[in-house]
């Protein structure tokens, strides 16, 4: 049965096509059918005054545990969570069990998304067979399972000719290789960055250098490739101008900053406290200073989450020991429109950075309001105000370093395909 959409009195910002103007968005049979005016009647309207109609939004970086992990996340609690954050599409990462090292998991993980129904799910393959960073995994069997990059994530590919190979082999069918970028030779053992912080808590740290090294290789080794290469979650300022520089020179090279790394820094550890511990860590307000500028200038043209759910005995249990990561899904927004607020982006551009940008980067057919693209559609108040609380996140994972935190900004309604699946606080399932 044929159904119409009308999004009606919003502000539409659509940085793909370059619209930004207050105007309705019809939706009919899943497919945007006009930005303005359109005869017809609706069969559902929804009022967006004083509202931001976009794009849904796209998260490239997520950790959803299925198959293998599942009492700390699953793919339909990820997706409920994505839905409660206006995500319509989200990417997910390898480091399951079994890790997405063969294209059978890839296809499982794309009909238990769909089965779900809730928000689109792109798995990401990995590079190396069971992440071990020794053996390269039939990466192009991956790409047609319906994988749309390739990564380790959470481990760095180690192996410089084995970073080489995988380089230049995605390369011949244009496909982007992931760093996790750590040399682990000077990390491990530490669970936060090191400095006087690390030091007055008495802990190891985690330097700076170990991040930077990486990116310096791996920058070297995409030249020589002529690859697509991203820098994941980078923290660093060092990192930051490494990319920059690359971009300058003509290389494919492209990066992601997680929220937490471009709104909080290493002070949020004081107290031990387990729920800021990540990997690559919070640093100095330096270096999140260099990550913001490295947003406003261009240098990072995607934000997205790292969510890395964990169960409450995995972080409960000191800080050395506990596990690295936290939850996004439900947060990037509120912390991102702070960007906004502060003049470093524009509306235009903070919604870009999550919608078009990661489409582009990985070739979703997503990330636009375009007439005839699917209607995946994220509508937001930007003033609201709320106050994040564990135990309200959708999430199984409630390991957040903004509880108690209040934030302004807030989903409204996410719909995927025309499907409303979120609405002020309701899942439809």
């Amino acid at each position: 049965m044929s159904s119409t959409l009308l999004i009606k009195n919003g502000q539409i910002i659509d940085p793909a096509n370059g619209i930004d103007k207050k105007a309705d968005l019809w939706i009919k049979d899943g497919k945007v059918v006009a930005v303005g005016k359109h005869s017809g009647t609706p069969d559902e309207t929804i009022d967006a005054a004083g509202h931001i109609v976009c794009p849904g939004l796209i998260d490239m970086h997520v950790h959803l545990r299925e198959p293998g992990q599942e009492w700390k996340e699953d793919i339909e609690s990820g997706s409920r969570a994505a839905a409660a954050g206006g995500v319509t599409s989200m990417c997910c990462m390898p480091n399951t069990s079994p890790h997405i090292d063969h294209a059978g998991i890839a296809r499982q993980i794309i009909a238990r998304a769909r089965q779900v129904g809730l928000c689109n799910v792109h798995p990401i393959g990995a590079v190396t067979k069971n992440l071990a960073g020794k053996e390269l995994t039939e990466m192009r069997e991956l790409a047609r399972s319906g994988c749309v990059a390739f990564s380790d994530d959470g481990l760095p590919i180690w192996h410089a000719g084995v970073m080489r190979k995988a380089l230049e082999y995605s390369a011949s069918f244009g496909y982007l290789v992931i760093q996790h970028a750590e040399e682990k030779d000077l990390t491990d053992g530490g669970c936060m960055n090191e400095g006087w912080i690390s030091t007055q808590l008495g802990v190891q740290g985690m330097p700076v250098e170990g991040e930077d090294s990486m990116i310096a290789r791996d920058i070297m080794l995409t030249r020589r490739a002529g690859a697509y290469y991203h820098v994941a979650h980078i923290s660093s300022k060092r990192g930051v101008q490494m990319v920059r520089d690359a971009k300058a020179e003509g290389l494919k090279v492209s990066a992601e900053a997680a929220p937490h790394h471009f709104a909080l820094t290493e002070d949020e550890m004081l107290g031990f406290n387990v729920d800021a511990k990540m990997s690559p860590p919070l640093r100095t307000e330096e270096d999140r200073q260099a990550v913001v500028e490295g947003l406003r200038d261009g240098t990072i043209e995607v934000i997205a989450t790292d969510h890395a759910p964990h169960h409450e005995d995995d972080k409960r249990c000191g800080l050395s020991c506990a596990a690295f990561g936290i939850v996004g899904l439900e947060t990037m927004l509120p912390v991102s429109l702070d960007l906004v607020r502060s003049g470093v982006l524009s509306m235009s551009d903070m919604v870009a950075k999550m919608t078009g940008n990661p489409a582009k980067l990985l070739g979703l057919d997503s990330g636009t309001l375009t007439i005839g693209a699917d209607a995946d559609v994220t509508i937001f108040d930007p003033e609201a105000t709320w106050t994040v609380d564990r135990e309200a996140l959708v999430s199984k994972g409630k390991n957040t370093p903004w509880h108690g935190k209040q934030m302004t900004g807030r989903v409204t309604h996410t719909i995927k395909a025309g499907r409303i699946v979120f609405d002020n606080g309701t899942i439809h399932d």
